[in-house]
């Protein structure tokens, strides 16, 4: 079946070819590695599951190789948010092509709340900027958080290293704050990895695909502020006993952990997302 609007965006120029006619070169303030590969692109859009309903949220879409895909896989509603304004002409005349489908916003996506933009369901896919890929993804997380149904999926790519600490498990040097925050609010999958030469240029760091669906029930700003302050101080000092590093909370800290069962020699990188969820939940916002 033909994709609304498939056939303005066939005429569109190739896209290694939009990026040579603009001198586009990725720009290293902005982490920018342009995906071009077409057939993980596809791929990408595959993964992300159905774009017929509600908003694809995309950000950084640079040359807009990413953006084709999804308005080609049927995307109804896209919007894209661009920092770069080099890389806003080019989406212009994507959006020109699109059969009134795409919709560009020019700014920083760690300013904005993802779940203004467009109504229900939402879905972000994106090839993440490097440089902002952790900080934007905690974001989104405290958005889950506090609203059921924030996001019906998100699909992301993360340096290999970032996805692998997002499916770590306990005892495993990965394990981690990031772990605990997206296994706690997501379902987080780790999808495929991908070859440096569907970059340009290609990174000196290896990519992962990661699917994430957040979990039915939203466990409130409270909660998550909570557990950032938890994981932060047990992480903080990963080494130490939970008796030393959460003395940084102060001395309500071991009175949580004796009233959640969990023992006091044991260190962070033990602790199941359960157990870390009842910690948290114990210790609360009290000094």
């Amino acid at each position: 079946m033909t994709a609304k609007g498939a056939d303005g965006l066939a005429a569109l120029p190739p896209l290694r070819e939009i990026i040579r006619a603009h001198g586009l070169n990725a720009d290293k303030r902005f982490g920018q590695h342009f995906l071009t590969d077409p057939n993980i692109l596809e791929r990408i859009v595959r993964a992300a599951g159905p774009l017929d309903e509600g908003t694809v949220i995309e950000v950084g879409p640079g040359p807009g190789g990413l953006t084709r895909a999804l308005l080609a896989g049927g995307a109804a509603r896209l919007i894209t948010v661009e920092i770069d304004p080099r890389c806003v002409p080019i989406l212009e005349e994507i959006a020109a092509a699109s059969d009134g489908r795409l919709g560009v916003h020019v700014g920083d996506a760690l300013d904005l709340d993802a779940t203004t933009l467009g109504p229900a369901p939402r879905r972000i896919v994106a090839n993440l900027p490097y440089n902002v890929a952790t900080p934007l993804l905690i974001g989104w997380l405290a958005q889950i958080a506090v609203a059921d149904g924030a996001f019906a999926g998100l699909t992301l790519m993360f340096q290999r290293e970032v996805a692998d600490r997002l499916v770590a498990k306990p005892g495993v040097k990965s394990y981690g704050r990031l772990s605990i925050l997206t296994q706690w609010l997501t379902e987080p999958r780790k999808l495929f990895d991908l070859p440096g030469g569907a970059f340009t240029p290609p990174p000196k760091v290896a990519s992962s695909v990661v699917g994430l669906t957040p979990k039915r029930t939203a466990p409130g700003a409270a909660a998550f502020r909570a557990m950032e302050r938890t994981t932060a101080a047990a992480f903080g000092q990963r080494r130490k006993m939970l008796r030393q590093s959460l003395k940084s909370i102060g001395p309500g800290a071991l009175d949580a952990l004796a009233a959640v069962d969990i023992d006091p020699t044991r260190r962070a990188e033990s602790l199941s997302v359960e157990e870390f969820a009842r910690l948290a939940a114990a210790i609360g916002e009290s000094p």
